[in-house]
C-alpha cells in the first residue's frame, strides 16, 4: 500500500508513455538522417518532389504497415500481407480487362479479398489458437499461388476511368524546382498518399480514442490481465486481424492506381518491410506498445536509409538489404536497452 501510494505521489514526475518515447525517438532519427544527408550529399535530397516520392513509391506500404502494426500490438504478427496485395493488383486488372469491370467493382473486390483473408486468419489464430506465423505462413503461399492462378503473365490495366485516377496528381502550392531550362515544375503527389495518410489519421484516432484501440494495447501488454478485465481477448484479436486484412485490401488498390500493373511479383518482400518500418517505427514485437504514427515514419526512415545507400554509389540491391537489417538491429537493440532501463527505473520508485 505504501508503495503504491508512493508511486502515485509521483505520479508527475513519472516520464512519457514507452509509445510516446519511442515515437519520438523514430521522428527525431528521420529528421535527424534528412537534414544530414541533405548537408552531405545535397542533390536529390534538396528537391521537394524527392522528399515526396517518398510517400509516392511507398504508400501502399504505409498501410500495409500500419494493419501490421495493429496485429503486433497485440502480440501477432501477420505476414501474408504482400501475397495479399500481389493477389489483388492481379484480381482486378483480369476484372477490368476481361470482364469489362468498372472502377468501384474494383475497389469492391480488392476490399473483399482482402477481407475474406483476415477473416480466415483471424478465426484460425484468435478461436483455434494457432500459432500466426503459421498461419499467415500459409496465407503469403496461397497469395503468391492463387496471384499465378488468376493470371501467369503480367498485366496492365487500360481502363480509362482508372487510368484517369492513376495520372492524378496533387500540386502542392509552394514547392517545386526550377529545370535547368528555366521552366518551373511544381511538386506532386498522387491519390494513394491522400488515402494512406488519411488511413493514418484515423486509425491514431481509433488506437488513441477508441475502446477497440485500448483492449489492443492491453491484450499485448498481457493477455490474461486483460481477460481478467472482462475484455473479450479473442474477439479483439479476430477484429484486429480483419483490420489488417482489410488494410492490405487498400494497400492493394493503392499499389494498383501506382503501378497500374497486376504481376506475381508485387509487393515481394512488402511483408518483411512492413515490419522493419513498425518496429523502426517503435512497435514492439512482444506486443503493448506501438503507434501507426511511428510507423509512418518508420517507413519515410528505411526508405531514407535506402536513398543514402544509393546516393552513396553503393547502387547493388545487397547493400540496401545489409544496411536495412543493420538498422532493424539497431532499434531492436536500442527498444530493449531503453525499455530495460526505464523498468528498472519505474521498480525503483515503487519501492
Amino acid at each position: 500500500m505504501a508503495s503504491a501510494q508512493k508511486l502515485m505521489n509521483n505520479k508527475t514526475k513519472l516520464p512519457i508513455s514507452n509509445t510516446k518515447l519511442l515515437l519520438t525517438i523514430t521522428i527525431c532519427t528521420f529528421f535527424g538522417m534528412y537534414i544530414l544527408a541533405m548537408l552531405i550529399w545535397g542533390g536529390g535530397f534538396l528537391n521537394p518532389q524527392q522528399f515526396l516520392d517518398i510517400f509516392n513509391n511507398n504508400a501502399f506500404l504505409i498501410v500495409v504497415a500500419c494493419g501490421l502494426t495493429i496485429v503486433m500490438i497485440t502480440g501477432g504478427i501477420d505476414i501474408s500481407v504482400g501475397g495479399t496485395v500481389a493477389l489483388i493488383t492481379m484480381s482486378t486488372v483480369v476484372f477490368m480487362e476481361d470482364k469489362g469491370g468498372s472502377v468501384f467493382g474494383t475497389l469492391l473486390i480488392a476490399l473483399g479479398i482482402g477481407l475474406l483473408i483476415g477473416l480466415v486468419q483471424g478465426f484460425l489464430v484468435s478461436y483455434l489458437n494457432i500459432q500466426p506465423f503459421i498461419v499467415t505462413l500459409a496465407g503469403m503461399f496461397f497469395t503468391r499461388g492463387m496471384t499465378t492462378i488468376v493470371s501467369a503473365v503480367p498485366r496492365t490495366a487500360k481502363n480509362e476511368a482508372f487510368v484517369k485516377l492513376e495520372e492524378f496528381r496533387l500540386t502542392i502550392p509552394g514547392l517545386g524546382t526550377y529545370a535547368r531550362n528555366g521552366n518551373y515544375i511544381p511538386a506532386r503527389i498522387e491519390l494513394g498518399v491522400i488515402i494512406a495518410l488519411l488511413i493514418v489519421l484515423l486509425l491514431w484516432a481509433m488506437l488513441k480514442y477508441t475502446r477497440f484501440g485500448r483492449n489492443l494495447y492491453a491484450i499485448g501488454g498481457n493477455s490474461e490481465s486483460a481477460l481478467m478485465l472482462g475484455i473479450n481477448v479473442k474477439l479483439t484479436k479476430f477484429f484486429a486481424y480483419v483490420l489488417c486484412g482489410l488494410l492490405a485490401g487498400i494497400a492493394g488498390f493503392i499499389y494498383l492506381l501506382h503501378t497500374g500493373a497486376g504481376n506475381a511479383s508485387n509487393a515481394t518482400q512488402a511483408e518483411m518491410q512492413a515490419i522493419a518500418s513498425s518496429i523502426i517505427g517503435g512497435t514492439l514485437l512482444s506486443g503493448g506498445v506501438g503507434s501507426v504514427v511511428g510507423t509512418l515514419f518508420g517507413v519515410m526512415t528505411l526508405k531514407t536509409i535506402n536513398n543514402v545507400v544509393v546516393a552513396s554509389g553503393l547502387r547493388e540491391p545487397y547493400w540496401q538489404s545489409i544496411t536495412t537489417g543493420l538498422m532493424l538491429c539497431f532499434f531492436i537493440l536500442l527498444q530493449s536497452v531503453i525499455l530495460s532501463y526505464r523498468k528498472k527505473k519505474l521498480g525503483n520508485m515503487a519501492s
